[in-house]
């Protein structure tokens, strides 16, 4: 029987959407892995796409799974790349996996552990791209936002590679800013994205961070103002300026994100 958590796209006979509690966390179409739903993850995209070549090798760490969409989106543009998923839900990954089945050589490799024991586990250096896409129910977990982890994370990371990081909030964005602090402690440059209402405070909404020497500010800013949902982009001094001194959590003070307000709600 099928997970009930997977719920199929009428609109698109063979995709998929992870939905649990009534929040649309994830989107799969099995036939065509470089469709991407969620405006979100087009953005992620957008830096994978501007940091690497398409085709090139790359060494990808995943943190959360779900319908897996950018792993495959990798295994699809630049194939022969190696990957590795963290997802501790092994019930969700493997109910995907009957309904959407990796493709055979996906180079995917999926292990049934959490983010954080799962990096740690891994060499200095050994990842050209880190994304970090975790939820517990709709929310960030506690250990994915401090400064302890995206120590780990620099580690992991090699210093010419990207993290790219997928979170939700909402006005005054607090819980975000104190977790860019933390990724801006470790990487350079640091880009920050969501749509404008959401920064604005009228609506909760994803907030998209990159940073490492491949993000390239200009052209992001340019792809994601000419989405059919646009994003603004900050890097630099308007950067600062949002952080306004904001300081990271750490594993002492660390917080789940807020959660989504009442009522039906998708992060794109």
């Amino acid at each position: 029987m099928t997970d009930p958590r997977l719920v199929p796209d009428r609109g698109r006979p063979g995709a998929w959407i992870v939905r649990i509690d009534g929040t649309d966390q994830s989107y799969v179409d099995p036939y065509d892995p470089a469709y991407l739903e969620f405006d979100y993850v087009q953005r992620v995209a957008d830096v994978i796409d501007t940091a690497f070549e398409t085709g090139q090798r790359i060494t990808a760490v995943h943190v959360g799974g779900a319908a897996m969409t950018i792993p495959r989106y990798i295994a699809h543009t630049r194939p022969t790349s190696g990957q590795i998923v963290f997802e501790p839900d092994a019930t969700l990954t493997q109910a995907v996996r009957e309904v959407a089945p990796l493709p055979r050589q996906s180079g995917i490799k999926v292990r049934a552990v959490d983010g954080r024991t799962g990096v740690g586990e891994l060499r200095d250096g050994y990842a050209d791209l880190v994304v970090l896409d975790a939820f517990f129910g709709a929310q960030v977990p506690a250990e994915l936002g401090t400064r302890e982890w995206f120590a780990q994370v620099r580690r992991v990371v090699a210093p010419s590679g990207v993290v790219v990081m997928n979170l939700t909030d909402h006005a005054p964005l607090t819980y975000a800013r104190r977790v860019v602090a933390g990724i801006a402690e470790f990487f350079a440059p640091v880009v920050v994205g969501a749509e404008p209402s959401t920064l604005k405070g009228r609506r909760f909404g994803n907030v998209v961070v990159s940073a490492g020497p491949p993000v390239d500010a200009p052209t992001l800013i340019k792809r994601a103002a000419a989405a059919v949902f646009p994003y603004r982009l900050m890097d630099a001094l308007e950067l600062d300026r949002w952080l306004g001194g904001a300081q990271p959590f750490t594993d002492a003070d660390a917080e789940r994100s807020p959660e989504p307000f009442s009522g039906p709600l998708t992060f794109w």
